[in-house]
């Protein structure tokens, strides 16, 4: 996707195309900026790539594939992403299969979820439901600046009271069954943390709720649909892509009064070096990387034989059994060790959107966390996992790719040690990320800005980190206070999915700016 490169100056540069760049750099073109991306990669999108992975007309996902925060995110509200790109929403956010066929379901819909739960249900609905009555507060909350004041303290006071009681080993006091506890140790287990944890009980509620609240959606044609939307907003307002183009020094780039870089904060630091000053480079070199992820993809002659069918409504499963299994697996490789039977995370999302793999056939996504740097393959691991709770699943396959933890961070720099989060997601590298700042996306050099994954608000597709270093960069190098308007103009709305399983009702109004 080059684009032809302009022979006058340049007002900002980014370096990476992943969704916290392209949320950059179409908000910095939608303020009337001359902005150019530059990416590495012959394709843009980071971690919202599809491809051909295994064989002709199964489209992988490389990275992330469902979506939770896509209708949560500020930024995609404001640029009306679900106007942009066609989704469908699953009637069941996620689910978690249990020995004996049993399976614990985390509906859309929260009364259905607390029904399916028994006597769990009403202990379910008093843990999640005044939050997701509150879900935007929650999102604005848990996407933000944590530094910053909360717009709405009392909920955000709920919100942590609730991280509190699920992050300690007094998890299960509410409950009385394995599901609830079950459902959602499979969501904290997400973050690569030890568990419980306080980070990772906050992580997951944010995700739980989302779950209630606007549902976990899946990209039609896959996550590069949202890439490519973004990527079509920033050259319609004037922006360039330039791909195939490593970035190996600042010397080397045209002049430009802001560069934005969407990369871990280590290569930032690297490229901007003679501009930091020696304080904060000492900070920085203090970021610790997180654990890795072993992912497989697999093409498959037909959809994944789970033996409860329950599961067949879900785009999402989670693969760890009972919480204290789940917990088992992830402490094992918080120490180093690999787990087995290992947590894995499994996304089906050709059950939903059959463009993802020729008629009748199945694409399925799914990832294991291990060690950071780990070489070892995990596949036959994860096979059998799947085979516990879906025999035959074996006989379906039709080809397999995969990547172990180095090759994650081969594919894509910013996962250091197969680090799909680029830095440890704990508690104190959410609020101090990557340094302690009420202003962290602006770095002490003269026109840097950091957007990854790196700084603050985190890991997640939900382009923020670089809004919010665009908005810095607007207001400190340009002198503009007022943000851009980022809804589309009416040739850029997509048509809606054939069959979407998300009412009208529930899709989300264009935020206030905070």
């Amino acid at each position: 996707m080059s684009a032809s490169t302009s022979s006058d100056g340049l007002d900002a540069i980014v370096i990476g195309s992943g969704p916290n760049g392209l949320a950059a750099a179409l908000t910095l073109a939608r303020a009337g900026l001359r902005v150019r991306v530059y990416e590495r990669n012959a394709t843009i999108g980071g971690g919202l790539r599809t491809e051909e992975l295994t064989l002709p007309g199964f489209l992988h996902d490389i990275c992330s594939a469902v979506h939770p925060l896509a209708f949560a995110s500020g930024f995609f509200r404001r640029f009306q992403l679900e106007r942009r790109v066609p989704f469908v929403v699953p009637t069941a956010s996620y689910g978690n299969p249990l020995d004996g066929g049993r399976v614990a379901m985390a509906y859309l819909d929260l009364e259905r979820t607390v029904d399916g739960l028994g006597v769990d249900g009403p202990a379910w609905r008093a843990l999640l439901g005044p939050l997701v009555r509150d879900a935007d507060a929650v999102a604005q909350f848990t996407l933000s600046e944590l530094l910053q004041v909360p717009r709405h303290p009392l909920v955000a006071a709920r919100f942590g009271l609730t991280a509190l009681a699920q992050g300690g080993p007094w998890w299960d006091l509410p409950f009385r069954t394995e599901a609830p506890g079950a459902l959602l140790s499979g969501v904290f287990a997400h973050t690569t943390l030890s568990l419980p944890s306080l980070a990772g009980a906050a992580a997951g509620l944010a995700l739980a709720v989302q779950a209630h609240a606007r549902g976990w959606p899946i990209p039609v044609g896959g996550s590069r649909a949202i890439a490519d939307a973004m990527a079509a907003d920033l050259q319609a307002h004037g922006g360039e892509i330039v791909t195939s183009t490593p970035v190996t020094s600042l010397a080397d780039l045209p002049d430009a009064r802001v560069i934005v870089f969407d990369t871990h904060v280590a290569d930032a630091v690297r490229l901007g070096e003679d501009r930091l000053p020696a304080s904060y480079l000492r900070r920085v070199s203090r970021f610790r990387d997180g654990n890795g992820v072993f992912k497989a993809d697999f093409a498959l002659s037909g959809p994944v034989p789970w033996t409860n069918p329950e599961l067949f409504e879900t785009g999402t499963v989670h693969l760890g059994g009972t919480r204290p299994e789940t917990a088992r697996s992830e402490n094992a490789v918080a120490h180093g060790r690999q787990s087995d039977p290992p947590y894995v995370l499994v996304a089906q999302p050709s059950l939903f959107d059959a463009t993802r793999a020729p008629a009748g056939k199945h694409v399925l996504w799914a990832y294991t966390h291990v060690p950071r740097g780990s070489t070892e393959d995990r596949t036959e691991a994860i096979i059998r996992r799947i085979e516990q709770f879906a025999p035959g699943f074996r006989d379906l396959i039709i080809g397999t790719n995969t990547m172990n933890a180095v090759q994650m961070e081969q594919h894509n720099p910013n996962y250091i040690g197969g680090d799909i989060s680029a830095g440890a997601p704990d508690l104190g590298q959410l609020v101090a990320r990557p340094v302690l700042s009420t202003e962290p996306w602006r770095m002490p050099g003269r026109g840097l800005y950091l957007a990854s994954a790196s700084v603050t608000p985190g890991p997640g597709v939900h382009g923020l980190g670089g809004y919010y270093a665009a908005r810095s960069a607007l207001r400190h190098e340009f002198g503009m206070t007022r943000m851009p308007d980022l809804a589309p103009a009416p040739d850029q709305v997509a048509a809606p999915p054939s069959a979407p399983l998300i009412p009208d009702a529930l899709r989300p109004p264009t935020p206030s700016e905070p």
